[in-house]
């Protein structure tokens, strides 16, 4: 009787271990209703209720946890928290270097991918860009209510927009407030505080570092 019951119990466990022993998976950026999972090293953004191509279901999510639904089955998950198989340590946060061009340092980037170049301005409280580049990327800027920002030829008129994905390098952020100017300034869009504020920022020399922070 004990052995039958011993025998049951190792099929349980056994169950509920590989459940996902098919997909390794880490939580690495957690928000408000979403959340973005890295499934067998494939990004994943998920809003609340999504269910990525490999079959995981973001349930909730909020800046300190999610629940994810995988082969029918739930469970609380934190920042960092590896899922699945073997595990297997965090990869190390992507760096991007900049050295200065005239004093100022400029970048390429993208923005929902779409390529942009960036003038770095730490004291841009957020990414700027003007109409012209707002409208190659699709975004209905005008749809937002419209604020005054002072700027260095006075104050004009500037929309509140997100935009989904921002890239530098292999630093990538998602859900990150801009602002659209209406006109021609600023000429090369400016890399604010929105992006650069979620980012370690370290000198050396000439040399700039950015670094992602999760």
């Amino acid at each position: 009787m004990n052995k039958i019951w011993f025998s049951a119990l190792i099929i349980l466990l056994n169950t509920s271990l590989s459940w996902a022993d098919d997909l390794k998976i880490v939580v690495v950026g957690l928000f408000s209703q979403q959340a973005v999972i890295e499934i067998n090293k494939q990004q994943r953004l998920l809003k609340v209720g999504q269910t990525s191509p490999e079959g995981v279901t973001l349930i909730s999510a909020t800046s300190s946890k999610a629940v994810l639904e995988i082969k029918g089955k739930q469970q609380e998950y934190t920042l960092g928290e590896h899922i699945g198989g073997q595990f297997t340590p965090p990869p190390a946060q992507p760096v991007v270097s900049l050295w200065p061009t005239n004093g100022m340092y400029l970048t390429p980037g993208t923005v929902n991918g779409f390529s942009v170049d960036f003038l770095v301005d730490t004291g841009a409280s957020a990414i700027a860009i003007n109409a012209a580049t707002a409208k190659r990327l699709g975004l209905d800027y005008k749809s937002s209510t419209p604020v005054g920002v002072k700027t260095a030829s006075g104050i004009t008129l500037a929309y509140p927009v997100k935009l989904d994905v921002v890239q530098v390098g292999e630093i990538k952020l998602y859900n990150v407030q801009a602002m659209v100017l209406d006109g021609a300034e600023p000429s090369r869009a400016l890399l604010g505080m929105t992006f650069l504020g979620q980012l370690d920022m370290q000198r050396s020399g000439l040399r700039m570092d950015l670094k992602q922070k999760f």
